[in-house]
């Protein structure tokens, strides 16, 4: 008998650059060759999951609308035991980015990140800054300002990082622990049109030490940036840690924008 699978996602959702719709239909075309399996809307999750052996969630975006209820579908999944993937004790974008301010506060090489006016000073000088809600996914709510706005700008529940143009960008992708292949994106005002890439030894240490989800089911990306320069810090600037040139990266579910430089135990 196989196993029966409730595959979550909104085949209405919108994101920039992508058709994640597509992506569903992919997906689960191929998830049936293996499995009895249907889709679901996020709405539907409460009143359908008892029925199934294993919970897919799309990933962070399809979800991001629905998030009262999504809160309840993954209180009861966890209360259930419920076999979810990927599983719900996620660090990253699971919650929001949170994460991304904690790496910075602990003083981690990482792209400087904050959400009150009176830490501005802690971020470099750059011509432009992000900003970008701490519950967000696929540059939802995304915007950049210049250093004159920023200091007029309200932050409620938003975060703020200097925007840094990068070369390209490398997306690992593992099962579980096990790396399986990287692409890439050579030009980088085409973000999904995408290339192997051969990883060198270096880019794959990098790759297992950005994991901050620490995971044992799930099939996460990591996506790794160059930037074309290094940032400027200001002067006044006083933090334990400095944010270093290459190599960047982006945790996510199935793998936001933490930008953390790989060093041996920096994230244990």
């Amino acid at each position: 008998m196989r196993a029966r699978v409730l595959y979550l996602t909104d085949l209405t959702y919108q994101a920039r650059g992508r058709r994640y719709c597509d992506e569903d239909i992919a997906l689960s075309s191929d998830l049936r060759h293996h499995f009895d399996l249907a889709l679901c809307h996020p709405l539907d999750a409460l009143a359908l999951m008892d029925d199934f052996d294993v919970l897919v969630v799309r990933n962070t975006g399809p979800v991001i609308h629905y998030q009262q209820t999504y809160d309840a579908f993954t209180r009861r999944a966890l209360d259930a035991g419920a076999k979810v993937f990927t599983e719900l004790t996620g660090k990253a974008d699971q919650r929001g980015k949170q994460y991304l301010l904690d790496l910075f506060a602990a003083g981690l090489p990482v792209i400087p990140t904050i959400e009150r006016p009176d830490d501005i000073e802690h971020l470099p000088s750059v011509q432009e800054y992000a900003l970008k809600p701490k519950m967000g996914a696929d540059s939802m709510g995304l915007r950049f300002i210049s250093p004159e706005e920023l200091g007029t700008t309200k932050l409620d529940d938003t975060l703020v990082q200097p925007r840094i143009e990068i070369t390209y960008e490398v997306s690992f992708y593992f099962v579980g622990r096990t790396f399986h292949y990287a692409l890439y994106a050579p030009n980088p005002q085409t973000r999904w049109s995408l290339e192997p890439y051969p990883p060198t030894d270096a880019d794959l240490r990098f790759a297992i030490c950005a994991d901050v989800h620490r995971l044992e089911h799930h099939r996460p990306r990591h996506p790794a940036s160059r930037r074309l320069s290094n940032l400027r810090r200001r002067p006044t600037a006083r933090r334990t840690g400095r944010p270093q040139p290459l190599p960047l990266t982006r945790p996510h579910r199935t793998s936001s924008t933490a930008i953390v430089r790989c060093r041996r135990g920096c994230l244990d």
